[in-house]
């Protein structure tokens, strides 16, 4: 079996649900604490044994390879002035990965935005990370699919589970579990609006075969008028197996506002040299809330 090296991030959508911030700034970009959100997958990546990481783009998103890139007049400016610390965490950044670069010349949807990747990719298994879907794990959620495609040579997906009244806000899987986290795909839904086939949602965490690429290069716009990645998925489905696994962890969509700021609390809390300092002004402020909503039930305001 091929090894496992390679990491596809589509990051070539206008990042609507943020404007006017991302007017200008790529959504991929945007801090989470103190590092893009891009940076976290590409990280996830890395610690998951992939080195050939490849980003899909449109116009406009070049900041995120001069992120990656070397920065030798700051650098050099950090070094003079013996910000060691600071210049550490440059280097980093720049060395942490050369990227290679494709572009999505339209806005046709995931699909579409993956089959761009195909030369790049070549004729080999690969990974596709959603940068919105922010997953905090002991273990990176990539890794711990990598361990089942090993052992099966399969295509995997990440799965969550959902609460019933939002299965509608996710492609749902159909099938059976096999074991505590290892489930065995016979069918998806893309949002289903009436009886869902489980309570199992797939986020932005893929393991596919080479084979997807013909499949997406023959697959038909679908919702939206977009190319949709789940319509491929579930011709590949027919094929053979294709399984699921439950990830550890926790998963945040810093696609949408809500899902950031929750993001930005937790991962601030952590934070070794913030979460401290952070925590005591959380607990400041809810002592402060529940001061004032006293005060409010004692004296309410008259009729």
């Amino acid at each position: 079996m091929t090894t496992l090296r390679t990491c596809v991030f589509p990051c070539a959508g206008f990042g609507t649900r943020f404007f006017p911030a991302t007017k200008v700034i790529p959504k991929e970009m945007l801090p989470l604490v103190d590092k893009p959100i891009l940076q976290y997958g590409i990280e996830e990546a890395l610690g998951s044994g992939l080195d050939k990481l490849i980003v899909v783009m449109s116009k406009g998103k070049d900041a995120i390879l001069d992120h990656f890139d070397r920065t030798s007049e700051l650098e050099r400016s950090l070094q003079e002035r013996k910000k060691d610390d600071l210049l550490d965490e440059v280097e980093s950044v720049s060395t942490m990965a050369d990227l290679i670069s494709v572009r999505q010349k339209e806005a046709l949807g995931l699909g579409h935005a993956v089959l761009q990747a195909k030369d790049a990719v070549g004729n080999e298994p690969f990974c596709v990370v959603l940068p919105d879907d922010v997953i905090l794990a002991d273990e990176p959620c990539l890794l711990q699919m990598r361990h089942v495609f090993e052992e099966t040579g399969r295509p995997v997906v990440a799965l969550m589970e959902v609460p019933p009244d939002q299965t509608s806000r996710y492609g749902i899987v159909a099938g059976n579990m096999l074991g505590k986290r290892r489930f065995h795909i016979t069918d998806m839904v893309e949002k289903p609006k009436v009886n869902p086939p489980s309570r199992y949602a797939i986020i932005g965490r893929y393991i596919l075969p080479p084979d997807i690429f013909p499949i997406l290069e023959k697959t038909e716009r679908g919702a939206g008028g977009e190319i949709q990645l789940t319509d491929a998925l579930r011709e590949l489905v027919r094929t053979g197996d294709f399984y699921g696994y439950v990830f550890e962890g926790k998963r945040y969509d810093a696609g949408e506002k809500l899902g950031y700021l929750k993001a930005t609390v937790d991962y601030a809390l952590r934070h070794p040299s913030l979460g401290d300092e952070f925590r005591e002004h959380l607990k400041s402020l809810l002592a402060d809330d529940s001061e004032q909503h006293g005060q409010t039930l004692r004296h309410p305001r008259s009729a």
